[in-house]
């Protein structure tokens, strides 16, 4: 049972980046998917998240605006769109999957079960 994310890599200032998660060894259709991210020193923080319907998303704050996560129905793949690159984009950004009361549970780590190994972006001139 994994989640795969992949699509990293460095970018300058102003650019983007799309960030997909594909799991193996089962079906995640009826997980509410997110994306983390954390940086060096910093704790882990919520970048966005969608429901098992593929609705309802939600984002940090410091990403509304410019991130924009999707849900492939047929596939079960979570992508995340990141427009407007900034330099404190920078981290590491893990995609990962719960189920149950969608709510503000979306919001906290430990809701969610599965955690795909993590995907560097960097954001540098």
């Amino acid at each position: 049972v994994q989640l795969q994310a992949s699509g990293g890599g460095m970018v300058q200032p102003g650019g983007s980046l799309r960030l997909s998660c594909g799991a193996s060894g089962r079906t995640y259709n009826a997980f509410n998917m997110a994306w983390w991210r954390q940086a060096p020193g910093k704790e882990r923080e919520f970048v966005a998240s969608i429901s098992w319907r593929g609705n309802d998303p939600s984002y940090g704050d410091s990403v509304k605006g410019r991130f924009s996560i999707s849900k492939d129905m047929a596939t079960d793949a979570a992508s995340l769109q990141m427009n407007s690159l900034k330099s404190e984009d920078t981290a590491v950004y893990y995609c990962a999957a719960g189920r149950g009361p969608y709510g503000t549970n979306r919001y906290t780590s430990d809701y969610y079960e599965v955690w795909g190994q993590g995907t560097q972006v960097t954001v540098s001139s």
